[in-house]
């Protein structure tokens, strides 16, 4: 699947080093290319990536693929604890995970911490730089600041200097609720009356805009130029409005998010509205999609849509199902859950598996589907790649069909059989037994297992 809109052209930074792996993060802007609408320094400055350190196409106008970064959420000078869930999110297909650093104890876990994991990690700083040169000599990847509770400008160059000499990108994020001035109340008050007198983005896109100039001109000064940039808030609206102005006035890569989004059931509808709809337009080069959850969600959702929009090449099976209706004959919903729990466990090939809960609708739906079954008074019909392969009754169809979907993995990686090369067209059966109430159906089925 190709992108709707070619992404947009960046600076390129690049994070982690040759044990963990190099992530780089956007890309694609030539040489003698500058930002539209603000003056900054060429690419070959010192501290910029010079073409040939760069990866990803840049000469051929190529960013690197959008990467899902994730943050821990216990106490990082809990090693074995913050370990333990690093190696978890990198399992589920993280490319960075952040790390918050409060406290000195938590800068003194990182050694050991980075010992032993194999992602790149970023240090979250917030309010005391020297949790920043701490990190940085600890030898983290990537140092994460904000303009809204670190401004001391001499206190920002002491990290700008350090990151240079350790060679590590800065992402410079600008949080709509760390923003506002919190130490002059005068400032404040009047920052808030510019805010709230307009309903609209107006006033806060200007302060937002306004305050990433001037911290990154203290960048700039510095000569140092490997920088992301976030401009995250909980208004979906408000981030999309915020992204496509940063795009359109900075040369450096972006990071999207939607911040303090809920729990995974409405957050998610909130993140994928907002990060979706800049995505498609080419705009952002690494996410993190956020939770009040475990973040392991914010991964799986985070490389979900990624897939969706043709923006990485998926890894594991693509599961389809049908959605509610009253002809299903069989318990789809546990059936559906089960199958995506297996195959996330024992299929490595972008196969697409459909699971269908009738014979009305499931075989148009799932054309184009290598493996599908499709349901028929409590019996499944299972087919692969177009072929009919087998038809069993309701609680064997879990293990026929992952048995249908190994098997189908092995000849994929023998040569002998390749991804949706058969044009599934299936001529649907007639429907056997009575087509009523799916929910009936999953109910007595409940009952019976629960009887035994």
């Amino acid at each position: 699947m190709v992108p709707m809109t070619p992404r947009r052209a960046t600076r390129q930074v690049k994070v982690g080093n040759e044990r963990t792996g190099v992530v780089l993060i956007g890309g694609g802007l030539a040489p003698g290319q500058g930002p539209v609408d603000r003056e900054q320094p060429p690419l070959s400055q010192p501290g910029s990536h010079t073409p040939e350190q760069r990866q990803g196409g840049d000469a051929a106008g190529v960013p690197a693929p959008v990467s899902v970064q994730t943050m821990t959420s216990g106490f990082t000078h809990e090693i074995d604890k913050c370990v333990a869930e690093i190696h978890k999110l990198t399992a589920a297909g993280a490319d960075i995970v952040r790390v918050a650093v409060p406290e000195r104890k938590d800068t003194q876990a990182l050694p050991e911490i980075l010992r032993q994991t194999t992602v790149p990690i970023v240090a979250d700083v917030h309010f005391h730089y020297k949790r920043a040169l701490e990190s940085i000599e600890a030898g983290v990847h990537k140092i994460r600041l904000n303009p809204g509770n670190i401004s001391d400008r001499a206190q920002v160059e002491d990290v700008i200097r350090a990151c240079r000499e350790a060679q590590i990108p800065i992402r410079v994020g600008v949080n709509e609720g760390s923003i506002i001035e919190r130490k002059d109340k005068q400032k404040r008050a009047n920052e808030l009356a510019s805010v709230f007198s307009d309903r609209r983005h107006g006033a806060m896109l200007a302060i937002m805009i306004a305050k990433l100039e001037e911290y990154l001109d203290i960048f700039y000064d510095n000569n140092f130029f490997d920088v992301v940039i976030s401009a995250k808030s909980m208004d979906a609206t408000l981030v999309i409005d915020a992204y496509t102005e940063i795009a359109a006035r900075f040369d450096h890569p972006l990071h999207l998010g939607v911040t303090h989004a809920g729990p995974q059931e409405t957050g998610c509808i909130r993140s994928i509205a907002a990060l979706g709809a800049l995505l498609s337009r080419g705009i952002g080069d690494t996410i993190r999609i956020s939770y009040a959850s475990d973040p392991i969600y914010e991964v799986e959702d985070g490389l979900e849509l990624l897939w969706s929009l043709g923006l990485r090449e998926r890894s594991g099976a693509e599961l389809i199902a049908c959605p509610t209706c009253g002809r299903i004959q069989v318990d789809l919903f546990t059936l559906t859950q089960q199958v995506r729990a297996k195959l996330a466990e024992q299929v490595q090939v972008p196969m697409k598996v459909a699971v269908m809960g009738c014979v009305v609708n499931g075989p148009g739906e799932a054309e184009g589907a290598d493996v599908a079954v499709f349901a028929g008074d409590r019996k499944g019909i299972i087919y692969v790649q177009g072929q009919r392969v087998a038809t069993v009754s309701e609680h064997e169809i879990l293990d026929r069909l992952l048995h249908e979907c190994l098997e189908f993995q092995e000849r994929i990686r023998r040569g002998e059989a390749r991804l949706g090369e058969k044009k599934v067209q299936i001529i649907p059966p007639d429907p056997e037994g009575e087509l009523g109430s799916g929910w009936e159906k999953m109910a007595a089925a409940r009952l019976t297992i629960e009887g035994k």
